[in-house]
This record gives C-alpha cells, structure tokens and sequence, in this order.
C-alpha cells in the first residue's frame, strides 16, 4: 500500500497537468458556498450589531411601554428606584406648515435625560436632552417634503414650533418601530402645549431605565410588574431592542439559507458531471496506474486527493467571499438594511457553508469516483464503447450519510426546522420528479418508432442511447426553467396585487384620533367635499392581552407559536354588528342591543394559536384596568379589503369607561382628496391623517426589496442550473466526438450533425417547459398566497416570455457546447479511442 505522501505526489504531478478538467466542480462548489456564506455571514452580522447596540437602539437597559396614559407618581418613583429613568411620549400628529400643506408625522417628546445611550445628531451638530421651549428638531423627508428649513415654523396641534434642526441621527430609531410618517421631536414641557393628548387619543408613553452594571434588566422588569401587577405595560431589555427587526431578519436570512443550500446541491449535480468529465478524460492515465500494479483503491485514493484539494481551494475561495460579502452589501444597499454591519469574521455560519461544500463534494463526486474502482485496466481502455460500471453498497452507504448529515444541518441550524424540512422535502421531490422524467424521457424515446429521415432518427437515437446524458440535462434544464417561471409568476402576482387590487379596494385616507362628539361635524366635512363621499368610523382603543384560556401571559415561559397578538399592545374595538369584511366561523354575534357582560370576537387564527374555544375567557389591560370576556364567537377576516377590521372586537358597553376615539375611513374622489387634505387637519387639530398611497408606497418598497433578495438568491440556483447543464454536455463530449467523426466516415455533414444536436435539445426543452410551467406556477402559488397571503394572478404573457427566453438560452448553450463537436478532425479523434 502507497503511503499517503506518494499517492499525493502522483496526484499533485497528474493535477498540475490538466486542473482545468475539474473547473466544473471548482465554479460549481464556490457558488454555492460564497452565496450559503454570503447569506450567513449577513444575517449574523445584522443580528449582532442590533445585540451590541442594544442599549442604544431599545433607549436604555429595560423599557416599560404604556398605551394611551402616561406613568403615575407611585410608578415612576418605582422607575427611579431601579435606575435612572428617561420619559418619551409617542403619536401620529399632522404637521401643518404655514403654506398650508399638511403631512403625517411621528411626533416624538422627549425629556432631559433623553437619550440614555448613544447620541442624538443633527445635521449641525449633537444635542442633549430635548430642543429648546417651543423649538422643534424635524426629519429630513418632513423638511423636503412640506419645504421647511432651520429657522422656519411648522404646527403640530395647536402649537407653532421653532424649526431648531435637521435631524441626522436619531439614536433609538430602529427600537421605535414601523412608522407612517417622518419623525419630529418636541420637548415634553411643550406637548400640552398642542392639546394632542386628550381622553382617548392614541399615543404610546415609553420609560426607558439606565440601570446599575450589576442590575439584571429582565429582573428589574419582573420585579416591577409585581410591584405593579395592574400597571398594563410591555416589556423590552437591551437583549432585544428591536424583536420584530429580528424576527423578520432572522427568518428571512432562514429562507435564504434554505434557496441557497438548494442551489448548492443543483450544483452538486455539476460537480457530479464535472468529476465524471474529469475521470472519462483521465481514462489513460487510470489504465496506466492499474497495469503498472496500482490496485483499485490506491488509484480511488490518487483521483481522490485530487478532487478533495480542487473543493478545498473552491470552499475556501468561497468563504473568503462569503465574508467579504456584508461589507459589500451593506456599502450598496445600506440604506435598505436595518443596520449596517461592520466587518467581523463570524466563524458559525462560515463553517455550516463550509461543511455543507464538503458534504455536497462527497455525496456527489464518490459516485463517478468509486465507480472506477470496479473497471479493469483493459475496460478503462475501451471504456468508450463500453461503459459498463458500478457503484457498490459502501458508496452508496457514504452517500447516504453525506446526504442525511446535509438534511440533518439544515434543520439542526434552522430558526423553523419543520419549515426548513418541509423546504427541502419539495426541493427533494423537485429533484424526484425531474430524475424520473428523465429515465421516462430515454424510455419513451427508446420504444418510439424509429422515424425514416436519418435526421430525426438520430436525434431520437441520442435521447436513450448508452452513455446519453438525457437524465442530466433534464434535470438541469427543469430546474432552470423552473425556477424562471417561479420568480416570473411572484413578481408579477406581487406587482399585479399592489396595481390592480390595492386601488379597487383602498379608501382614500384612514383617519385616526377623531372625537367621538365630533362624529356627525367630520361626516358633514367629508360629504361637503364629495356628496358620494363613503365614510366608516368605528371605536379604537388600545390594550395588551394579559389572560387567554385561564393563562397569564406574563407567566409563560415562551409564548405559543403564532401567538404575535401576546406581544405589546393591539387595537381593540366594540361593535354591536358583524363588521364588514368579516365571517363567522364559530359560535354566534350578540344582539345590537345588549347589555350584559363583556362578550368577545376572535379572530379564527388567532384563537387557534391560542388554543381558545367559544366559552373561554379573555382579558385585556385598557389604561391599567383590566377587563375580562368570554369568547363568543370565532371569525374570518378579509385583510386586504382595506376595512377597519381588528382581530378583537368586542361587545358594546364593554369600554363606555374608557375615554376613547373614533378611526375613520374615508372613500372619496381624486378631486376631494387634496382638499380634505388640507381641511380635516384644521377642523380637527387632535386627528391624524394617512393617505393611503403613501402606505402602499411603503408596502410596496418592502415587498420589491423582499423580492428581490429572493431574486438574487435564486439567480444562483440557476447559475447553478446553467453549470450544471454545461457540465452534463461536458461529461458527453468524447461521447459525442465519438458519434461526429463516424457520422462524418459515413458521409454526414457539419448541418446534419448541428441538426440532429438542436433536435435532441429542441425537443428537451419543449418536454420541460411544460412541465416547468406547472412545477413553476405551482411553487409561485404556494409563495403568493400562503406566505404574502395575496391573490395569485400572474401576468400570462411575462411568464410566457420568460419561460421562452429561459428555453431559448438553454437551447443556445446547447448548440453552443456541441460547436466544438464539428471541428474534431476523424483521423486525431480516432487516433485517442
């Protein structure tokens, strides 16, 4: 037996000769590990920075949140006692500029001790504590759109504001959450000032803590919710200052991850075609080993080494990118990232990457690579005539394993394993599909008559003779084309879903804050502008659920999946009518006049994750008073009807307590927009207005951002797909060479041979399309309407053309790859047999 120094010597000398047959599988294996790194390295690298910036992005060490009241004496002298508190009033207010012109806003007070952490920066220069009495620091949107400048005045309420500066950065932004508008920050003296803040208005009173080094902030927050067991108030701590930023960062990089693995075992099939090309040219050389008294398993151990340092330098080639890759996203799409990574090596996602190009190298080169253990010298000789080979039971057993450790990563690292599982399960069955199409594609072609003209018999003969590379390029082809008609079919049912659907359906403004004894002066105003004017105005309060089923939220140790309603504060409604846009599923709606004790609406998933059955009992916090319902019924909503729909509603008399307001939608004509615009601002100071198109808008980026990250996920799997087509025309080629220069012995010419090439692919790529449009459409309704819950209507004629452009590309690399095939010269070409 060769010792391991001379076995990689003879590689090492073989390999220098000739690397460039094993370029497949080094393109194929650096794609998929610098996009599975690229990804990881991103999502960590986001994850930490909001870990380290905790402090600063949360405001402080431990946050109490309170909906619609501020903090009472006892509980701020409670704040104090833990640490060194700083006070934050939140709303929605219409900033008035003295043109005239109005825009939802953001408005923000703060007190002296704001910010706890980190540093508030205006354009020129950083500030402390709040601006000056009555001045006012402004975004810079809220500057450039309602044209104001430093110097200059703008009306929230019924205060006017010293524009004091531009705000460059604001320290707590990211924790603050989704807004609607450009933010504004008054000092908290002045907020009484705009008489914004009445019985029932909408606004968020936030207590940040700076706490001692040695206090924990999730015991701090435990202890003061005992001490004030009715206080109502959410919870955070600089562990988490921004969960929803999180979540949707950590989920979204699990996708990723998941379309990346998927493009790395497409690519595993080129790296499977590229080591077989690879070993078919080598045949010589494997002959020459075995008559010189190589046996069997020192040649396996030769090629082996080979391959194991061409995918060592392509993965480690590939990690070196993956690294590198935030620092180049983030100086391209910085502004689209919640944060911005700074340059760190995060060793965890780099190694999954890594061990997962070394997994996908395994299970798919020891194949072609054991299969040359079981050919005699004299068989490798005439091994292009004959190419009889297999693979035996340890081979299949070590693919086997790599295969099993490659599933059992991905969901062993997935936030989701059941969803990772179920991705891969399609991604696997994916694959199924198209392998079994293939050997149903050499059968069919095999048993079909045999057609007169030479062309097409030809054509027919290279789909299922011995050595056809059919099931290889069916499933590089069907994978391509697939994944074209996916992302045609998402972002055209996106597009179409935001251009169509949104305006049919969306009022024109949803306006908050409108008091309840200005109801019948707000519909006047609204109809003066537009007699055809559809007005809706419901109750809306806010409240935490603080008791489902006889559980105590703050009690659980993790909070059930789904169960988002459980965090922070929602909408709470009453109403003595089923609202429209809503169904019942379960139980039944109370009498429009009834009286009795407080009954309560769920909405049907929501009570699911809950568990919650007709008869349990529900409780909110409302303003630090906590109310409890029986569920009486369950029901479906219509989300994306635009409609005042919430998940809780409630029976009426069950709030007539609570100081509350009313929420309106508002239906009117282009023309009336620009002057209600203008006009429900005036007439009614404390009410905030939304457009709806500017909603939209923002849906819209979100979406067009989400899509394309998918995109450019995706477009590896099909550069993968192209790789692996390549690889398969690649593995065929001395075949291929072969059949060319007997053709041409026998009298056929450079057209007929390119002819009987085009058909065989021609052909190929018809059989897939059809089925990549179903397999297509299939996966991109599961996307639509599952995961972005919209209606599936994809544009016919751009999923047509792409479907055609991808066949047509995957016909030109075809042709392209069989070019070379009509300059092989018959007397070299049969010289090498």
């Amino acid at each position: 037996m060769l010792p391991l120094a001379t076995l990689w010597r003879i590689a090492r000398r073989d390999l220098a000769t000739r690397i460039r047959g094993l370029r497949l599988l080094a393109v194929c294996l650096f794609l998929g590990v610098a996009t599975l790194a690229a990804i990881g390295s991103l999502t960590r690298g986001i994850t930490s920075e909001l870990e380290v910036r905790g402090q600063t992005i949360l405001g402080g060490d431990v946050e109490f949140s309170l909906p619609q009241r501020e903090a009472t004496a006892e509980e701020m002298a409670g704040f104090r006692r833990a640490g060194a508190p700083s006070a934050t009033v939140r709303m929605r207010a219409m900033a008035n500029a003295p043109g005239g012109d109005a825009l939802l806003s953001e408005l923000k007070a703060i007190d002296g001790a704001y910010p706890l952490y980190g540093s508030m920066r205006l354009e020129n220069g950083e500030r402390r504590g709040p601006p000056p009495p009555g001045g006012i620091w402004i975004g810079k949107d809220l500057a450039s759109r309602l044209d104001l400048n430093v110097g200059g005045s703008v009306k929230f309420g019924d205060k006017t504001f010293k524009i004091d500066g531009i705000i460059a950065e604001e320290p707590d932004r990211l924790g603050e959450g989704f807004t609607l508008g450009p933010v504004a920050i008054i000092g908290l003296s002045d907020l009484p000032a705009t008489q914004l803040i009445q019985p029932g208005s909408l606004y968020e009173s936030k207590y940040r803590l700076r706490l001692p080094d040695s206090a924990n902030p999730e015991a701090v927050g435990k202890a003061l919710t005992a001490q004030f067991p009715e206080a109502g108030w959410d919870i955070a701590d600089r562990s988490n200052g921004a969960p929803g930023t999180r979540r949707f960062i950590e989920r979204m990089g699990q996708f990723l991850s998941l379309v990346g693995l998927a493009a790395l075992v497409i690519a595993g099939i080129g790296v499977g075609n590229g080591v077989a090309s690879y070993l078919a040219g080598k045949r010589p050389g494997l002959a020459t080993l075995k008559v010189l008294g190589a046996d069997s398993g020192a040649v396996l151990r030769i090629y082996g080494l080979q391959i194991l340092a061409v995918a060592a330098v392509s993965i480690v080639a590939g990690l070196i990118v993956g690294a590198l890759a935030p620092i180049a996203i983030g100086a391209v799409a910085g502004d689209v990232l919640p944060v911005r990574p700074g340059f760190a090596i995060y060793p965890l996602p780099l190694a999954v990457s890594a061990a997962y190009g070394l997994l996908i190298a395994i299970a798919f080169a020891l194949p072609p690579l054991a299969a040359t253990k079981h050919v005699p010298a004299a068989g490798l000789y005439r091994a292009t005539v004959d190419s009889a080979a297999r693979v035996d039971r340890p081979t299949i057993l070590a693919v086997g394993a790599a295969l099993a450790a490659i599933i059992a990563l991905a969901v062993g690292t997935a936030r989701e394993p059941l969803f990772a599982l179920s991705f891969i399960g399609a991604a696997v069955g994916l694959l199924l599909i198209l392998v079994g199409l293939g050997w149903l594609v050499r059968r069919t072609a095999s048993r079909l008559p045999r057609p007169r003209r030479p062309l097409f018999r030809l054509a027919l003969a290279n789909l299922h003779r011995p050595g056809a590379a059919t099931g290889a390029l069916v499933v590089a082809l069907g994978l391509g084309l697939t994944l074209f008609v996916t992302l045609a079919a998402i972002q055209t049912s996106i597009t179409a879903e935001i251009s169509r659907t949104v305006p049919q359906r969306a009022p024109s403004f949803f306006v908050l804050d409108v008091p309840r004894d200005g109801i019948a002066p707000f519909r006047a105003l609204v109809r003066g502008a537009d007699p055809q004017a559809d007005v809706n105005l419901i109750p809306a309060l806010r409240g935490s659920v603080t008791e489902f089923a006889g559980q105590r939220v703050d009690e659980l140790a993790e909070l059930p999946e789904g169960a988002w309603v459980l965090r922070g504060d929602r909408g709470l409604t009453y109403s003595p009518v089923l609202p429209n846009g809503s169904t019942l599923v379960g139980g039944a709606w109370w009498a429009a006049d009834y009286k009795g004790p407080p009954l309560v609406s769920v909405e049907q998933e929501v009570a699911t994750s809950l568990g919650l059955k007709i008869g349990d009992t529900l409780s909110v916090n409302v303003l630090g008073v906590e109310v409890q319902a029986k569920v009486a019924s369950l029901r479906t909503v219509e989300w994306d009807n635009f409609g005042l729909n919430y998940v809780l509603v409630f029976s009426p008399g069950t709030f007539d307590a609570a100081p509350h307001n009313m929420v309106a939608t508002v239906a009117v004509s282009p023309q009336a927009e620009t002057a209600l615009a203008r006009s429900i601002p005036r007439a009614f100071p404390s009410a905030s207005l939304i457009a709806v198109r500017d909603v939209v808008s923002q849906v819209t980026t979100l979406l067009t951002q989400m899509s394309q990250a998918i995109a450019a996920a995706a477009s590896i799997a099909i550069l993968a797909g192209i790789a692996v087509l390549i690889g398969a025309i690649a593995a065929s080629r001395e075949r291929r060479v072969y059949d060319s220069v007997i053709l041409k012995l026998l009298g056929a010419t450079r057209g007929q041979i390119l002819g009987a090439q085009g058909l065989e692919y021609a052909v190929l790529a018809a059989i897939l399309a059809v089925l990549a449009l179903g397999l297509g459409l299939a996966g991109a309704w599961y996307v639509v309407t599952q995961l972005f819950e919209f209606t599936f209507a994809p544009d016919p004629f751009i999923v047509g053309a792409t479907l055609l452009g991808g066949a047509g590309l995957s016909f030109l690399i075809g042709i392209a790859g069989s070019w070379p095939l009509l300059s092989a010269r018959p007397a070299q070409a049969l010289r090498s047999l």
